[in-house]
C-alpha cells in the first residue's frame, strides 16, 4: 500500500487532495483484502457491526430486512474464501483457524440479538453459543499439539443450517404472502440438532487425540 501524501490522490470535496487519497487508499486496501482468502474472513468480521447496527431496531421491517441482506453477504464470504484459497492454493493455518471463528462470531452475534428481541427462544441460542465457545477452547488446544483444526463436514453442516435458519428469522416479518418466521422455526431445530451432534463429534476427536 502506498503512502498517503498531500500531492497524491484527486482532490476531495474540500478540495484538500489529502482525503481524496485517502479515499482511494482504504478503497484498495478493501479490494487487495477481497482478493486475500483471509482478507474476506476479516471482511466478514468487520460486516458484524452493521448487522447489530441495523437489526437493532426490530420494529423497522424495511432495517431488520436490510439485515438480513447484509448477514447473507457475509454468510456468502464463507463460501468465497474457502473456494478462493483452494483455488489459489492459499490454504494456510491461520485461514484454517481464524474462519471458523468469523462463522461463530457472526452466527452467535445475530442468535443473540434474535433472542433480544424475543424472535428464538433464549434457551435454544444458550446451547448454541455455548457449543460454540467449548468447540472453539477445544480446538485451541488441538491446535497447540499440531493437529488439523480444520472445520469437519459435520461443522459445516451446523453452519450452514444456522445461517439457512437465521436469514428467514432475521427478515421475521411475512414477506409475499411468506411466513419467514415459520420457517425459520423450522430450520432452527435442524440447526440445533446438528450443533449438538457436530459438537459431540468434537469432543470424542478431542478425547482421541488427547
Amino acid at each position: 500500500m502506498s503512502e498517503i501524501g498531500l500531492g497524491q490522490g484527486s482532490p476531495g470535496p474540500d478540495g484538500d487532495p489529502a482525503s481524496g487519497g485517502l479515499r482511494a487508499d482504504i478503497w484498495g486496501l478493501v479490494r487487495n483484502s477481497a482478493n486475500h482468502p483471509n482478507g474476506l474472513t476479516v471482511i466478514r468480521i468487520a460486516m458484524i457491526p452493521a448487522i447489530i447496527l441495523l437489526f437493532s431496531f426490530p420494529s423497522s421491517r424495511f432495517l431488520v430486512f436490510l439485515a438480513a441482506l447484509v448477514f447473507s453477504a457475509a454468510a456468502f464470504t464463507d463460501y468465497l474464501d474457502g473456494l478462493m484459497a483452494r483455488r489459489q492454493g492459499k490454504v494456510t493455518f491461520m485461514g484454517k483457524a481464524l474462519d471458523p471463528v468469523a462463522d461463530k462470531l457472526l452466527t452467535s452475534s445475530a442468535f443473540i440479538m434474535l433472542a433480544a428481541h424475543g424472535w428464538v427462544p433464549a434457551w435454544m441460542v444458550c446451547v448454541i453459543v455455548g457449543r460454540e465457545l467449548g468447540i472453539t477452547g477445544l480446538r485451541s488446544v488441538i491446535a497447540g499439539k499440531g493437529v488439523d483444526i480444520s472445520s469437519s463436514r459435520l461443522g459445516k453442516l451446523k453452519t450452514g443450517f444456522q445461517i439457512a435458519a437465521i436469514i428467514p428469522l432475521m427478515i421475521h416479518y411475512p414477506l409475499l404472502a411468506i411466513d419467514f418466521q415459520a420457517i425459520g422455526q423450522v430450520l432452527i431445530w435442524i440447526a440445533l440438532g446438528f450443533t449438538v451432534w457436530s459438537g459431540v463429534d468434537y469432543v470424542v476427536k478431542f478425547k482421541r487425540v488427547m
